[in-house]
């Protein structure tokens, strides 16, 4: 029989590594590129879930990948407005038994929300959104863009022009 040894200091010196490296993010943020919204409860600053998200470009759209895992469909919310794609959603707390003891948790849960601006040249109404195995595709196809317009020039001066204006 194999057994495990809980070493509960260890824990507490791993989270204390934890906490020391959220401190140094949170006072470098801007120059390491993290730029998630910080929240605080009773005195301790932690970085608010933000589900990873890919955007590709494709000849015909633009395609938006969510890892979402552990989100109810009933708990999500997608809206696009203005050039706005605003996913937004929560996710639940997996441990609220009374009969488990946790002694650590690292998967992040609560409410999210994330904006991604597009370009104007979009079809707002044939956005697609599909969700598999906890990640979330939209498919945002783009608008025929206007296409460039070949100006004929006629000779003459100003002349020419006033007189087919008056014609018209």
């Amino acid at each position: 029989m194999f057994t495990t040894q809980w070493y509960p200091f260890e824990d507490l010196r791993s989270t204390q590594d934890e906490r020391t490296q959220n401190q140094i993010d949170r006072l470098f943020a801007h120059a390491l590129g993290l730029h998630g919204q910080w929240q605080g409860a009773a005195g301790a600053a932690t970085l608010a879930w933000a589900p990873a998200l890919d955007i590709a470009e494709r000849k015909d759209a633009y395609l938006v990948t969510v890892e979402l895992p552990g989100v109810k469909l009933d708990d999500l919310e997608i809206t696009l407005e203005d050039g706005l794609l605003t996913i937004q959603g929560e996710r639940h707390v997996a441990h609220d038994s009374s009969e488990e003891q946790v002694h650590r948790v690292e998967r992040s849960s609560g409410a999210f929300r994330r904006s991604i601006t597009l370009p104007a040249h979009v079809m707002a109404d044939e956005v697609e959104a599909t969700i598999e195995d906890g990640v979330l595709c939209i498919l945002v196809p783009k608008a025929e863009e206007a296409k460039p317009k070949r100006i004929q020039v006629n000779p003459g001066g100003m002349e020419a022009i006033a007189g087919s204006s008056r014609t018209s």
